[in-house]
Order: structure tokens, then C-alpha cells, then sequence
């Protein structure tokens, strides 16, 4: 019994090794000579000869654009998609404010630097802040408004 069960593992191996085109002359030999002796050894590599000429052949289907819209104007998405940008965009707010305040503090504390460098530096923090702040006004005013949102650009 443990013998057959050897022969089997060896067949299992070099039965991939076969499929694979990765056997040595004296795997071949031996994989030849189980798959001779064995009819159920013979019919196993011929079905999985099979299988992989078809897994070879499978492809990916490529959604149509009809799949593709309706994705996009799936309610379930679009939150999916929003709560994930809302997440990104606090914890890049949460760093950037924190950074800025070690920056902010390590150059009003550092009295080896000019006031002007540390004055320079404020105003375009400050001037940053300003213009990021319009653009997301603008952009949450704009998205509400716009008589062309739906058209597909």
C-alpha cells in the first residue's frame, strides 16, 4: 500500500514537472515508464493535459461601457468611492497640519534664523492655506451647480 502511494506521489511530481516542460532526461524516463505501466496514471496526465491547454486559452472578459456606466452611477460605489477619498484627504490634512505646526514652531523657537526667513516662510504657509481653502470652496459651490456634470466628457 505505502508503495503505491510512493508511485503516486512520484507520478504527482513528475506529472507536473511534465506539464511544466521542466523534466530532466531521468524524470522522463521515469515519468514515461509510470505512465506505460499505468492506465489510470496515463488517463490522469491526459486530463490534465487538458485542463491546462484551456486555462492557457481563458481570458479575462472585458466589461462593455454599458457595465462600465452602470458601476460609476451605482449608489453603493460612489459613497464607496467618497467615503474613501474623505478618509485619504483627513489623514493628509491631520500630517499636513501637524508638520506645519513642527515647522512653524521649530523656526519662531529657533533664534538662529532671520525674522525675515521665519516671515517669508509664515507668509507662504498662510498664502497655501488661502488658495487651498478657495479652490475646495469653489469646487464644493461648482460640483452643485454645474449645468454639464452629467455629460460625458
Amino acid at each position: 500500500m505505502s508503495e503505491t502511494r510512493a508511485q503516486q506521489a512520484a507520478f504527482e511530481m513528475l506529472c507536473m514537472k511534465a506539464l511544466d516542460d521542466e523534466l530532466n532526461t531521468e524524470e522522463k524516463n521515469e515519468f514515461n515508464r509510470l505512465i506505460q505501466e499505468s492506465l489510470e496514471f496515463r488517463q490522469e496526465y491526459e486530463a490534465m493535459k487538458k485542463v491546462r491547454e484551456i486555462t492557457r486559452e481563458m481570458q479575462f472578459g472585458t466589461p462593455s461601457d454599458a457595465v462600465w456606466d452602470n458601476y460609476w452611477t451605482c449608489i453603493y460605489n460612489r459613497i464607496e468611492r467618497g467615503i474613501g477619498w474623505i478618509i485619504l484627504t483627513a489623514g493628509v490634512v491631520l500630517l499636513s497640519t501637524w508638520g506645519t505646526f513642527q515647522l512653524i514652531s521649530s523656526l519662531i523657537f529657533n533664534q538662529h534664523v532671520a525674522l525675515i526667513v521665519k516671515a517669508g516662510v509664515l507668509l507662504v504657509i498662510l498664502g497655501f492655506f488661502i488658495l487651498a481653502v478657495s479652490a475646495i470652496r469653489e469646487r464644493c459651490f461648482m460640483g452643485r451647480r454645474d449645468p454639464y456634470k452629467e455629460i460625458k466628457r
